[in-house]
C-alpha cells in the first residue's frame, strides 16, 4: 500500500512537471509572437493606424483602409504645397515619402483621377505634406528639401512630377537616387540652380519637412502614403496606403455629403 502511494506521488510530480514545462515554452512563444508583431507588424487600433517601426502603408493596403480619424485632429494648410481652391469644403492631405514605391502608385494611379473629378472642379483642395520614412529611404529626406525649396521657386508640382516619374521608368521596387539625380531632376523641372543651392543649405526648410513629419506623428502617422481627408468642422477620414482610387473617392464623397 505504501508503495502505491509512492508510485502515484512520483507520476504526479511528473505530470506537474511536464505541464510546468509546456506551459513555459507556450508563455515563451506567445512573447516572441508578441514581440514580433508589435514592433514589425502595422497594428489597427483605435482610431488610427499605428506601428513602431515606418514602413510603406502599400505593404498593407489590403487590410488598412478608411477609419475614422480623432475628433481632435488639428490639421491646418500651412506653406504646404497645394492643388486646388482653398474654398474648397473637402481638404486632401496626403503624408508622403519621395522614395516609397505606393506613395509613387498613388501618383500614378489615383493623383489624375482626383485633380479630374474633384480638385479642378473646386469640390477638393489637395495639399503635400512630407513624411520622409529616413530609417528605411536614405534618399526621401533630401528630396523633400529639394522639394521645399522647388515650391519656394513656384516649381512644385514640376518637381515632384518629376521625382515620381523618373523612379516609375526605374521599376516597382524602391529606386535609390543621390544628389546627381536631384539636381538633374531639379534642372529638368526648371528650378533656378543657383537659389536652389542656397535654400537646400538653409536649416530653416529641414525644419519645414520635420514640421509636416511632426504633425503626422502626432496623428498616428508611421507609414506612407496616408491620407486625411475632410475639414475641421466635418471631421476627417484616416486612408492608409496604395488604395484603389474608389477607396479615395467613397471617403470624398462622404465628407461632400
Amino acid at each position: 500500500m505504501v508503495y502505491l502511494f509512492w508510485m502515484v506521488s512520483k507520476i504526479s510530480q511528473r505530470f506537474t512537471l511536464e505541464i510546468t514545462k509546456s506551459t513555459i515554452i507556450f508563455a515563451a512563444l506567445f512573447l516572441v509572437f508578441g514581440y514580433f508583431v508589435g514592433n514589425v507588424l502595422p497594428i489597427s487600433g483605435g482610431s488610427a493606424s499605428v506601428s513602431i517601426k515606418q514602413v510603406d502603408a502599400g505593404a498593407s493596403a489590403g487590410e488598412l483602409q478608411q477609419q475614422q480619424a480623432p475628433s481632435n485632429v488639428k490639421l491646418e494648410v500651412e506653406d504646404d504645397p497645394t492643388i486646388g481652391s482653398k474654398d474648397a469644403k473637402v481638404i486632401f492631405y496626403e503624408f508622403s515619402d519621395f522614395q516609397c514605391p505606393f506613395c509613387r502608385r498613388f501618383f500614378t494611379d489615383s493623383l489624375s483621377q482626383l485633380e479630374k473629378e474633384y480638385v479642378y472642379t473646386g469640390k477638393v483642395l489637395f495639399v503635400y505634406k512630407d513624411f520622409p520614412l529616413t530609417q528605411i529611404h536614405p534618399g526621401a529626406l533630401p528630396a523633400a528639401v529639394y522639394s521645399e525649396c522647388a515650391n519656394k521657386q513656384g516649381k512644385w508640382r514640376e518637381f515632384h512630377d518629376m521625382v515620381f516619374n523618373e523612379q516609375n521608368k526605374q521599376g516597382g521596387g524602391t529606386v535609390q537616387f543621390g544628389q546627381a539625380e536631384l539636381d538633374q531632376w531639379a534642372k529638368t523641372a526648371g528650378l533656378d540652380a543657383t537659389e536652389l543651392a542656397k535654400c537646400v543649405q538653409d536649416p530653416s526648410v529641414v525644419a519645414e519637412v520635420q514640421s509636416d513629419q511632426n504633425t503626422g506623428v502626432s496623428l498616428g502617422v508611421s507609414g506612407t502614403p496616408s491620407f486625411f481627408i475632410g475639414s475641421q468642422d466635418k471631421g476627417f477620414v484616416n486612408v492608409v496606403g496604395a488604395q484603389p482610387y474608389a477607396v479615395l473617392k467613397q471617403a470624398i464623397d462622404q465628407k461632400l455629403n
